[in-house]
């Protein structure tokens, strides 16, 4: 029995698909049994899904288990979570306490390369104190050290692509030439998978990298090549502190200025292989940083992103949306419903609702959606910038746009939470309901949209009233877009529901 944890992040989620093509039994644990359900692999014969949580020892032990081998992919850094650091620390410290109660065998972690010096971002320590609290129990421990992760949907390689794509002219931080030796995903994924029949990379460490070393203005100017793009030109100056790097990522790329601090931090440090002793271990053919680029891209070019860095994170159960006692927002929530009626079945409407946001839009106003964007970014929110992984496809835990997937129930209902900077929570509904035996003869599906705002404070209920007057307007616009996507006749509305 192997456990991965942190199953529905970016490596998990990929990893948890070459250890079940190998014939493993896999238990895939994440904090939200809903999104583990929607991953793809979810419905495999050899796979199980728990319910972990490691700030809750209970679950930990649970999902441990009757487990041999662990992958411990856990890491906090995200828009959520300013403390990543210390909250990594514990989080670490809670795994092995649980671990020494079940009797784990093995634990196997990806962390990053650089060199052990005071100089190290705090990215990087926060990385290499995990390694040493997995290391400080009897439980032998297979470490690999990473650079730059290249494939489609890494953040790091989103911050690569977004700002060389709208920058033709770059003034950069001095990081620019500091050296680097990335390495794509399949090869990270080779060697998470193969070592578990090498019993000589146990309790070792390893650092692991691509075919070649090279700095981050080069691996910017071979990503232009190989987008087609015009020569970038890139300018380093000595003003750019990692802070204002981090805002600037903010602004032009889709990765949250929290995330993109301590990668811009990290930058600094040269992370390049100091040993290779994994490559006679393990042999495979090391991507170059142009393979590795032109096959992410790739990918992305075809709408087959795996897994996406926006995947990771928090998502509230179901039940949080329809509360029956709304204790939860200090018992004030406000609702918006409205429906229409078309001639046609539940499932004729749901491709046009699930193809919502990204290069599809938002069916009406796209352009106050845009300016709501605009907004998000000045306060500090995402914006519109994080797009969707699949133009076609959403699972419970997708991002989309500044929203997050609760539920996708195919021909019944979408659920989405806002993610956008607002004082309170907001919730998105879209469900299908067939209604037979119409007067006209023919079957008819209600299309019912339900917007849901629980105030924070007085800021939050004047916020409801400020943007009532526009729902009018924008839900009414977005059920007659849907309703001309899906090309059938409409029965009635869009009216408001009492």
């Amino acid at each position: 029995m192997i456990l991965v944890t942190g199953a529905t992040g970016y490596v998990g989620g990929r990893l948890i698909t070459r250890l079940l093509k190998q014939g493993l039994t896999v238990r895939a644990a994440g904090r939200s049994l809903e999104k583990l359900k929607s991953r793809p692999w979810a419905t495999a014969s050899q796979i199980m899904l728990a319910e972990m949580d490691v700030f809750d020892e209970t679950t930990m032990v649970a999902a441990l288990k009757d487990v041999e081998i662990a992958y411990y992919m856990i890491h906090s850094m995200n828009p959520e979570n300013k403390g990543f650091a210390a909250q990594d620390k514990k989080a670490a410290e809670n795994f092995i306490s649980a671990a020494k109660k079940t009797g784990l065998k093995r634990i196997i972690y990806l962390g990053g390369l650089g060199d052990d010096n005071a100089n190290l971002s705090s990215h990087l320590q926060s990385r290499r104190e995990v390694e040493n609290i997995l290391r400080s129990s009897s439980i032998p421990v297979t470490i690999f050290r990473a650079a730059m992760i290249i494939g489609s949907g890494s953040a790091s390689f989103e911050i690569l692509r977004y700002l060389v794509d709208r920058l033709p002219v770059m003034l950069t931080p001095k990081w620019v030439h500091t050296p680097t030796q990335p390495i794509a995903i399949a090869n990270v994924l080779t060697y998470l998978t193969e070592c578990l029949d090498k019993p000589e990379t146990i309790d070792q460490t390893f650092d692991i990298g691509g075919a070649e070393r090279l700095d981050y203005e080069a691996l910017m100017s071979i990503y232009a090549e190989e987008a087609g793009l015009q020569k970038r030109f890139i300018i380093p100056v000595p003003v750019f502190s990692p802070n204002i790097s981090s805002y600037w990522i903010h602004f032009i790329t889709p990765v949250h200025a929290s995330i993109a601090r301590p990668l811009a931090e990290g930058l600094k440090n040269p992370t390049v292989c100091t040993e290779t002793r994994i490559r006679d271990i393990i042999p495979q053919e090391l991507y170059t940083p142009r393979e590795a680029i032109h096959r992410a891209l790739d990918r992305i070019k075809n709408h087959q992103v795996e897994t996406h860095w926006t995947d990771a994170g928090y998502l509230p159960p179901p039940a949080y949306v329809y509360p029956g006692d709304p204790d939860w927002s200090g018992g004030t929530v406000y609702k918006d419903i409205r429906s229409i009626e078309l001639y046609c079945q539940p499932d004729d409407l749901w491709d046009p609702i699930i193809k919502i946001g990204g290069e599809t839009g938002w069916y009406y106003g796209d352009w106050l959606w845009h300016l709501r964007g605009i907004l998000d970014l000045f306060f500090g929110g995402i914006g519109l910038r994080g797009g969707r992984r699949d133009p076609n496809v959403v699972h419970s835990g997708d991002a989309l746009d500044f929203w997050r997937v609760i539920t996708a129930e195919p021909g019944k209902r979408l659920t989405l939470l806002a993610e956008m900077k607002v004082p309170g929570e907001a919730f998105l509904t879209f469900a299908l309901k067939k209604r037979a035996g119409d007067r006209d003869g023919e079957d008819v599906t209600v299309l019912t949209q339900k917007a849901v705002f629980a105030p924070k404070g007085l800021t939050g209920i004047l916020y409801w009233y400020a943007v009532t007057p526009l729902h009018h307007f924008i839900f009414n616009g977005m059920l007659n877009g849907i309703a001309k996507a899906s090309q059938h006749k409409k029965k009635c509305g869009p009216y408001v529901n009492a």
